[in-house]
């Protein structure tokens, strides 16, 4: 069982492969928090509570300051104005303008094997009973607030989820002001945290630092997960490296604006806070109305920060992702984008399809520029019909003609803005987000779509669903090229306005559903400006998230590199593009583009017809190169050697499959050295007392030489080359 329940203890524990986690119920109900940390056997723990009274620890009623009092406890879902005067994940506002809550146990609770669905929100999920789940059911005694916490269990990958539902049980309106996901409590301060941050074209750097007294956050209060900070964070000891030390690590499966808080406490306490910002937002809960907050995916490693990592990236790629495409090859494509921008034609496309199927790609995408009057980014979008002045004879006729070439046809969609230049906008001005009175802000030439509303949702998606029907279209690139500003409509109530925010996410998820479930066979890649919306949330629609508008290899390694923090390779939307780059001017040899790509899906963004004859017999290289190691990529275990962030020499990863018969190693010389030695790399995650067989240089190491001393990189002649070497157990 991972669930277990210490009745005379009164101790909850959730137990997976390497870890555990606990907490106590007082006698008066208060629900505490004892353990986050490698897997113990009993649950006669109390004292963890590190209390210097009489056992157990009773909450304080009468002494707010003193060591018996909220102020101190380890609370299991902290709540606003009862003497706890931590960060909370519960706060309302009752009818008489009181913000006071409580969470307080019921009695009841309920263990379940397998995993419920969260009501419209993405969630992991089990598979053949991989996962149990415990819903433990609380009150607040005063208004009759309904409170079930959820935990998920993954025993095989050392996960575990949290969320909260919460349902209005009184006779009043109440307004839900804060509903945070999950909180952790860690006994100690004496930790980092990390957290990816970023912009446009250069999305989730790492950024370390130690925690100190007090509050330190990262959030989004943009509508979306952001370029800026991603919704990823992790507690680690000061010296946790990839191989040693504990780590923890937490994944909001949310879209939307977001808070990931860590704050210590005066008594040298770290408590761990995740999910939808309380900035601007409020929720009306009439009687009998219920609110299902997000999840938060976070696992424990106790052997290095890379471990967390792989844990997130099982649990993911094996429980989060779905459909059709979730553990097979995906078509390696070509996008025009890069290689025509707007400036193209039924013709143009014809004739890089041909090209791209002598070099064996499988898939042309025909992206921005195909619709309305659509020439720049200016004008267009919310006119989903085809424009017949650069598609001549319409959709069907050239996606019938890429197919008789032998490729597949996939499209670029950005369903969620509307530009002012469009006939939608003449016809229905109010569609978009806006608040009346107030001038309304256009990036990027355009607004973005009110889908808190159905009758909108229902025209977009009807739109969408006739063209994808009105042709053989089989993948979709589905874009969102800016975030959210005056957030309000005309529609919903004053004391409803503020729900738009989640609302709009909300939509988000019903259109995306809505996508899959009518073209189950439909592969989605989901992008956001580049990076801007890559979280978990994301994946359990598409198997696949555009990573970067940077698509320069060298930028890439930081990129690719923070963002297997959290997320596994096989999801990162990765391309060979042309060089000189287009983001940063950089010039990369067309093998170390292809190197850096290859852990992800693999494509191309250029004009094959422009290219070298070496350029395009280089393609079938790269291309017999994936389809030999794709499988590795996508179901073997990820370890970083090399880390761009720290070095401006070289970047090195590697992977491992699960029971170790293989192994790929990828190595990126950046700066070249003048006289020094050859680099030596150390593997990892070999079998020890096993051999490997090196195919580039057909020498057999054993598992100890390669990790304890290492493999010789051969010498490569100047900056930005790479070198890739394949082990096979003998």
């Amino acid at each position: 069982m991972s669930v277990t329940y210490d009745e005379k203890k009164q101790v909850f524990k959730l137990d997976t492969k390497n870890s555990s986690y606990a907490f106590h119920i007082t006698p008066d109900n208060r629900i505490l928090h004892l353990y986050y940390g490698g897997k113990i056997p009993e649950t006669d723990i109390t004292h963890m509570l590190r209390i210097p009274n009489d056992e157990p620890f009773i909450p304080s009623d009468h002494d707010a300051m003193g060591p018996l009092s909220y102020d101190c406890a380890p609370i299991e879902f902290p709540t606003s104005g009862v003497a706890d005067f931590r960060e909370p994940c519960f706060q309302l506002m009752d009818k008489n303008g009181m913000s006071a809550c409580e969470c307080v146990y019921t009695g009841k609770y309920e263990i379940i094997n397998g995993k419920p669905r969260l009501e419209g929100l993405p969630a992991t999920y089990s598979n053949d009973g991989d996962a149990q789940t415990l819903e433990l059911y609380c009150t607040d005694p005063a208004n009759g607030m309904e409170i079930v916490l959820q935990y998920g269990v993954f025993e095989y990958c050392d996960v575990i989820t949290r969320s909260v539902r919460v349902k209005n049980g009184g006779k009043d309106n109440i307004q839900l002001r804060r509903l945070l996901s999950c909180c952790v409590e860690l006994d100690r301060m004496d930790y980092d945290m990390i957290t990816l941050y970023g912009t446009w074209a250069r999305e989730r750097h790492v950024q370390r630092f130690p925690l100190r007294f007090g509050k330190q956050s990262v959030d989004s209060n943009r509508g979306s997960t952001s370029h800026a900070h991603n919704n990823f964070i992790a507690i680690c000891d000061h010296t946790a490296t990839e191989d040693f030390g504990e780590a923890y690590g937490f994944a909001l499966c949310y879209s939307g604006s977001f808070l990931a808080m860590a704050e210590v406490s005066q008594y040298e306490k770290t408590r761990v806070l995740m999910g939808i910002n309380p900035y601007d937002f409020a929720w009306e809960l009439q009687p009998g109305e219920s609110f299902q907050a997000p999840e938060v995916i976070f696992t424990y490693s106790g052997t290095g920060i890379g471990q967390m990592s792989r844990n997130l990236h099982d649990v993911m790629r094996n429980n989060l992702i779905r459909g059709k495409w979730k553990n097979i090859r995906r078509p390696i494509l070509i996008n025009n984008w890069e290689a025509t921008y707007f400036d193209f034609d039924s013709d143009k496309l014809i004739e890089i399809a041909k090209e791209a199927k002598k070099a064996g790609i499988e898939m042309l995408v025909m992206d921005d520029g195909w619709f309305g009057h659509r020439n720049d980014d200016k004008s267009s979008l919310g006119d989903w019909f085809v424009n017949e002045n650069k598609l001549k004879g319409g959709l069907k006729k050239l996606v019938d003609e890429v197919n008789k070439i032998g490729l597949k046809f996939g499209i670029w969609l950005e369903p969620e803005m509307i530009s002012p230049d469009s006939e939608l906008y003449k016809q229905h001005p109010d569609w978009c987000l806006h608040i009346p009175g107030r001038h309304r802000t256009l990036v990027r030439s355009q607004l973005v779509l009110d889908f808190s509303r159905k009758d909108v949702r229902d025209y977009i998606y009807g739109r969408i669903k006739e063209i994808l029907s009105s042709a053989n279209i089989e993948y979709v690139k589905w874009d969102m090229n800016r975030q959210l500003s005056e957030v309000g409509n005309e529609i919903l109530p004053p004391k409803r306005q503020r729900e738009i925010w989640h609302r709009y996410v909300l939509g988000v998820y019903e259109m995306q559903e809505r996508l899959i479930t009518d073209f189950p066979d439909l592969l989605l890649e989901n992008c956001a400006g580049g990076g801007s919306r890559f979280d978990a949330g994301m994946l359990y629609y598409s198997p696949q998230i555009w990573t970067s508008d940077d698509t320069d290899a060298i930028e890439r390694l930081k990129i690719q590199h923070g963002t297997s923090l959290c997320y596994p390779c096989s999801c990162f939307g990765s391309h060979v593009s042309a060089s000189p780059n287009h983001c940063v001017g950089r010039i990369t040899p067309f093998e170390t583009r292809g190197h850096v790509a290859l852990p992800g899906t693999f494509g191309y963004e250029l004009d094959v017809t422009k290219l070298s004859d070496e350029d395009k017999q280089a393609i079938k290289g790269q291309i017999a190169e994936f389809d030999k190691y794709n499988p590795l990529v996508r179901n073997g275990d990820y370890y970083r050697i090399g880390d761009p962030f720290a070095n401006d020499r070289y970047d090195a990863w590697e992977f491992v499959a699960k029971d170790k018969s293989e192994a790929l190693l990828e190595y990126v010389q950046v700066l070249k050295e003048p006289s020094v030695f050859l680099h030596r790399v150390r593997l990892k995650g070999l079998e020890k007392g096993s051999y490997y067989r090196c195919e580039q240089t057909g020498r057999v190491y054993s598992a100890e030489v390669l990790m304890s001393s290492g493999f010789d990189i051969p010498s490569l002649w100047g900056d930005f080359r790479s070198y890739i070497a394949y082990f096979v157990k003998v």
